[in-house]
């Protein structure tokens, strides 16, 4: 998929942070030097700015220009939701260590999770989200489809950064028309505390997606666990 504009021109911003081409207190160029660097609009330059503004990165103050605040985010990932394509973008942009695959069984309680009934079969492809550096995972992630998709094991664990839902629609024609998203303040699951390098006590998010097709029909569910202090989930709303 290709990077959005914004997105682009954000991620190298950040790197050069990151790099110490533009300092901690220091100010970005101006917008309009940006816009003739980059060769954008000034819109794609003040979207890509919000973006490092989320991040912590910068702050912007209309006389003294944008400064920069840090050089880095940490072990934290930040993300703004704005559409089923920046969220496929979200699931490409640290890496996926796949750790099991297997077919279960649904017992009574995920049946409520995953919304579907007790005692049906589905694929579990289970996978560690992981940033870059000697750092505790982001989160882990179950990914739950039907179990006759018979060729995702062997790709997964082939290319683990392919993203599941890309799959069903390349590979299959299942088209994902819409993405639903409950989130939920959890602590961290007792089967996951060491993975995760977290106490059973640590906080969490809990994060379950509900992937639906041109039928309405959920094609594929994730749940995902974030421990607290490794991820910020930021939306956007515009008035109109």
């Amino acid at each position: 998929m290709k990077e959005a504009l914004y997105v682009q021109t954000a991620r190298i911003l950040a790197e050069r942070i990151a790099s110490g081409h533009y300092p901690k207190d220091s100010l970005l160029p101006t917008e309009m030097e940006l816009c003739k660097e980059f060769q954008v609009s000034r819109h794609t330059i003040r979207a890509a700015i919000r973006e490092l503004q989320e991040l912590g990165l910068v702050s912007r103050n209309k006389k003294a220009g944008t400064k920069i605040e840090e050089a880095s985010t940490s072990s934290k990932y930040s993300y703004s939701l704005a559409s089923q394509e920046e969220l496929s973008d979200f699931g490409t942009r640290h890496k996926r260590s796949v750790q099991k695959i297997e077919t279960i069984v649904v017992d009574q309680t995920l049946s409520k999770e995953i919304a579907c009934s007790p005692g049906v079969r589905k694929l579990r492809i289970s996978s560690l989200r992981l940033d870059e550096g000697d750092t505790p995972p982001v989160g882990w992630t179950d990914v739950y489809v039907d179990p006759s998709y018979t060729e995702l094991p062997a790709i997964m664990e082939e290319s683990p950064e392919m993203l599941v839902s890309s799959l069903l629609e390349t590979r299959y024609g299942r088209r994902i028309s819409s993405i639903k998203q409950d989130i939920y303040a959890v602590t961290v699951p007792e089967h996951l505390v060491d993975v995760l390098q977290a106490d059973a006590s640590t906080p969490a998010l809990k994060i379950i997606r509900y992937y639906y097709d041109s039928a309405n029909k959920a094609a594929e569910v994730s749940v995902t666990i974030h421990p607290a202090g490794r991820f910020v989930f930021s939306t956007r709303l515009s008035k109109k």
